[in-house]
């Protein structure tokens, strides 16, 4: 398995889709890092989150996930409570090809402050917008800033192909739109 490198993932971007909207350069002048990278894609955040809350004393349950633990936020900066966490989406939709892997992994810019995006992969054949899974662990509110960098995306390449897809395996997280919740 090999690391891509930008000029692979330019390529794959324009012949396969599969960065939509796809920056071609690093994006840098006033905002937080977007776009290709020597060896990666940093992914934007969207304007839309939906951040964990008390008000209704739920308890977080993977298997029965109660809704009302998250309130819904659609702005261009979002405040994270200290010690909260909040769910969002990218502004990319992403559509991985069979023999590729990814991994997300969050911006130091954002780690440098305490704030923590989970690391994932996108398996083969999975394709739809990122719901981002965003921690604040400092004891301060925390801002996230819509259309601006989030994580970086680096695409791994087998020499075979995986013998099931995400696509195959019909995941139960396949073509999201949006912020998507824990299911079962």
């Amino acid at each position: 398995m090999a690391i891509k490198s930008d000029r692979w993932i330019k390529e794959k971007a324009q012949s396969q889709r599969m960065i939509e909207p796809f920056a071609d350069r690093q994006v840098r002048a006033g905002v937080i890092s977007y776009g290709v990278s020597s060896y990666g894609y940093d992914m934007r955040v969207a304007d839309e989150f939906k951040v964990f809350t008390n008000v209704y004393t739920t308890v977080v349950d993977p298997k029965n996930f109660d809704p009302k633990a998250l309130v819904e936020i659609q702005a261009a900066i979002c405040t994270i409570p200290p010690n909260s966490f909040a769910l969002a989406r990218s502004v990319e939709y992403f559509r991985i090809p069979r023999q590729i892997l990814t991994i997300c992994v969050g911006k130091s810019t954002y780690a440098r402050c305490g704030i923590i995006v989970n690391v994932t992969p996108f398996e083969p054949e999975w394709e739809g917008f990122v719901t981002l899974e965003i921690s604040n662990t400092t004891p301060l509110p925390a801002k996230i800033y819509a259309n601006e960098g989030i994580a970086q995306v680096l695409f791994f390449e087998s020499d075979e192909l995986c013998e099931v897809s995400y696509a195959d395996k019909k995941g139960k997280y396949q073509a999201q739109t949006g912020i998507t919740s824990p299911r079962l």
